[in-house]
């Protein structure tokens, strides 16, 4: 049978559990310049790795 954990355990334990910033990059079409994901197209040109893959917004 296992013991019951603190709270100061628990959240000892917890603390490393934090949120990072996301990755942006900004959009390699020169008329945009919006930030996007990388390894996304863009959501504002549609441009992903200097072609268009989707109609623009």
């Amino acid at each position: 049978m296992m013991n019951k954990k603190s709270r100061a355990r628990t959240r000892h334990r917890r603390a490393h559990w934090k949120v990072d910033v996301p990755v942006l990059v900004t959009c390699a079409n020169t008329d945009c310049g919006l930030r996007t994901p990388p390894h996304a197209a863009c959501r504002h040109c549609g441009m992903y790795r200097g072609r268009q893959v989707m109609p623009p917004a």
